[in-house]
């Protein structure tokens, strides 16, 4: 995955890192081949040529093809910069700079890979739910009858012609899929005045829930309205704003900045979780995580390479 990916900063800084630890090559190869558990890989590079040569040539492979070496790209950057000691260089002739030159370097590549690593732990953690997810299904009849049961409920439901009664279903079909998730669902009220479709509650938070099947995409004003009403409740609450044909980019743009407290889904968000491609519960902590990092409050269910 993209973000996944280690940065060119950090590429030259893994290199340069593995120039400094090992004064010697034979200690270099040995530390590289336990790190990468592909003997195969460490034994095709040319030990004849300098060692920063070599360093070169092992990173630029890695880099290369991330998809394919990122395990083992991580785990030589785990192993990297969890390095403390250098008393090895200490006893060389200069060992004293050698090693402050190691500690630099290594000090350096940590400043920018223990931020990757957090997010490769936590896509590790992701691919465990969904993994999790999948299998639970298997094993949950029930859950997968019922889901079978909403979408087609979901698929009579859109080729309905009154938008009113078509707006009605679509809240309840909501409210089911939020109670077969666990996510301990309220059905519409009313609160001074303002009309609520729905609320829900995920790993803590309070969520206000809308859902709009118009024609037309929605805009800034009924994000705007929507926005308001969460902005009203205590801090702990987020909002969820499904629109089934989506939303103009200006409605989003415009709550993409400052602190943004809700986050949308639209009509194929909605058929990745009837069409057991994602869960539910998956689905929005990633939308939440992505407006977190990034402050973009519309993340689609196709960008999470299902």
């Amino acid at each position: 995955m993209k973000n996944k990916r280690l940065s060119p900063a950090a590429i030259i800084a893994l290199k340069e890192a593995l120039c400094s630890i090992y004064w010697y090559k034979n200690e270099l190869r040995s530390f590289l081949s336990n790190c990468l558990n592909d003997r195969g890989l460490v034994a095709s590079l040319d030990w004849n040529a300098y060692k920063r040569q070599i360093v070169s040539d092992l990173v630029d492979i890695l880099c290369d093809d991330q998809e394919r070496y990122l395990s083992a790209l991580t785990k030589l950057c785990y192993e990297t910069i969890n390095l403390k000691s250098f008393s090895h260089l200490k006893q060389l002739d200069g060992g004293e700079q050698k090693a402050r030159r190691a500690e630099e370097a290594v000090s350096q590549l940590r400043e920018l890979v223990e931020p990757h690593q957090e997010i490769v732990k936590e896509q590790e953690n992701i691919e465990k739910r969904k993994k999790e997810f999948s299998e639970k299904l298997k094993s949950n009849k029930a859950v997968r009858e019922k889901l079978s049961e909403l979408n087609k409920h979901f698929l009579s439901v859109a080729t309905s012609s009154d938008p009113q009664r078509k707006g009605y279903d679509l809240e309840k079909l909501m409210y089911d899929i939020f109670e077969l998730f666990d996510l301990d669902p309220k059905a519409s009220f009313r609160n001074l005045g303002e009309q609520i479709d729905g609320a829900f509650n995920l790993e803590s938070t309070e969520y206000l829930f809308e859902a709009k099947w118009k024609s037309g995409l929605i805009g800034v004003q009924e994000l705007d309205a929507f926005s308001a009403k969460v902005a009203r409740k205590l801090d702990n609450t987020l909002g969820v704003f499904l629109a089934m044909n989506g939303y103009s980019q200006d409605g989003i743009n415009a709550h993409s900045v400052g602190r943004p407290n809700i986050i949308l889904m639209d009509g194929s968000d909605l058929m990745a979780v009837l069409e057991e491609r994602i869960d539910l519960v998956t689905l929005l902590i990633r939308k939440k995580r992505h407006a977190a990092q990034t402050g973009e409050i519309f993340l689609p269910a196709y960008r999470l390479e299902l």
